[in-house]
């Protein structure tokens, strides 16, 4: 068997589609995983980069699934949109996500930590809250 060098990840609810490909690009591992066995299946497999579509979650599974030494790498989903071959489902998007991640031009988001992530939320929570008290007091009409 190939040694896997890049492995698409999409990221679900309950199950999470896994897809592996080589040096040249060829598929050689395609997996769904519950979430439970999301971090047991990285934590077994040979360091090699991972790659998600940039999102809420995909920080913390970028942080988590790095620990063992893999390297991360979160796409925007704009990026990843024009690799998808087939309908759209999630091993269609696993795998288009593994081959966007191979592109030299690609560009990438940083993982977020978990203090950058959460004062992140912060302005857009206070913001958000900030509106909606406004539009509560008022006469309902604003100029």
């Amino acid at each position: 068997m190939s040694e896997i060098i890049t492995v698409g990840l999409d990221l679900a609810k309950n199950v999470f589609q896994v897809h592996g490909a080589d040096g040249a690009g060829q598929a050689i591992l395609r997996k769904k995983l519950r979430r439970a066995q999301v971090l047991e299946f990285f934590s077994k497999l040979p360091s090699c980069v991972v790659a998600m579509e940039a999102c809420g979650g995909a920080h913390f599974w970028g942080r988590e699934i790095g620990k063992p030494g893999h390297d991360i790498r979160l796409i925007p989903p704009a990026y990843v949109k024009p690799f998808v071959k087939r309908q759209k489902n999630d091993m269609a998007d696993a795998e288009a996500i593994c081959e966007a991640a191979d592109r030299p031009t690609m560009r990438f988001v940083p993982v977020k930590s978990e203090e950058t992530q959460g004062a992140a939320m912060c302005p857009s929570s206070y913001k958000m809250g900030h509106q909606s008290g406004l539009s509560i007091g008022g006469s309902g009409s604003f100029v």
